[in-house]
Parts: C-alpha cells; sequence; structure tokens
C-alpha cells in the first residue's frame, strides 16, 4: 500500500500510533506529552493513498532556532514498519525545511551505551537518512543516554 505525507493534526491518531508501539513508547505520562504536542507542534502524517483517514505515521517538529529544528517524535504504526513510511515523513520534511532556509535537522533517541535492539534499529535507520551522531549526553531526555543526530539540509 502506498501513502501520502500531509500537513495537518491529529493527536487521537498519533495516540493510537504511539500505543501500538509499547516498547518504544510504553511510559503513559510521556505519550500523553506527545498526544499533546501533536495538537500544537507542526505535523507531518502518512496517510493511506487509498484512505486518507488511515494515519500510519507521524512526525512532530519542534523550533528552537531559526535555522535548526529538532525531530521531536517521528513513529510508524507497528503493522507498517518496514515500508518506507518513516522515509517518506523524514524526506517530506527535510524538502520542506530546506525550502524553508533551515539548515539542520536535529533528533534525539537512546543512546548506543544502553543495549536496546529496537533502538539500534531505530539508530541504524537515522543513519541511513544522512544523519550523523553528534554525541550522547547523560539524563537529559529520560534516565539514561541519549544519542543526539543531525541532518545537513
Amino acid at each position: 500500500m502506498s501513502v501520502s505525507v500531509v500537513r495537518r493534526t491529529d493527536p487521537e491518531a498519533v495516540g493510537a500510533i504511539l500505543a501500538s508501539l509499547p516498547e518504544w513508547f510504553g511510559i503513559p505520562e510521556a505519550n500523553a506529552s506527545y498526544v499533546a504536542d501533536a495538537g500544537r507542534l507542526p505535523s507531518y502524517l502518512a496517510v493511506d493513498a487509498d484512505d486518507p483517514d488511515d494515519v500510519v505515521g507521524v512526525a512532530l517538529l519542534a523550533e528552537h532556532f531559526p535555522g535548526s529544528r529538532e525531530l521531536h517524535l517521528l513513529a510508524v504504526r507497528r503493522d507498517r514498519h518496514r515500508e518506507g513510511i518513516g522515509r517518506a515523513l523524514v524526506g517530506a520534511v527535510a524538502s520542506d525545511l530546506r525550502e524553508a532556509g533551515v539548515r539542520l535537522l536535529e533528533v534525539h533517541t537512546v543512546g548506543p551505551s544502553h543495549e536496546s535492539a529496537g533502538y539500534a534499529a531505530t539508530r541504524a535507520f537515522y543513519l541511513a537518512q544522512d544523519f550523523v551522531a553528534l554525541t550522547e549526553l547523560q539524563r537529559i531526555d529520560w534516565d539514561g543516554p541519549t544519542l543526539i543526530l543531525v541532518r545537513p539540509l
């Protein structure tokens, strides 16, 4: 099935996607925060090309400085993994940001000093999307290591 990337908010769909991914998004308070963020941050939704109400992936952006953006959330519904949806979301975000004159896209994820097969796959995904690992810091996003990656645009 093909997808389209659209810019619109849908906090309810974001909540459903996060609920399908408990090994990545298993903290109810954090999920509630992401759902709230989905109502206020710029949102990119991957929707089924045949059913635009079927949201299968999401990317949320945060702006801290004019020349950069943070990929605050990227999630693809479990049953749609490995279909290029995450790649399509990152590509749409990068294209729009480049056009707007933004120079860097950053993302935070669990660092490599914390052993996790799921997060190892997450890091490999970001590296394959032209992100570069910048630094690993302790206790900035959670109680363990956070890897910060950046992608020049």
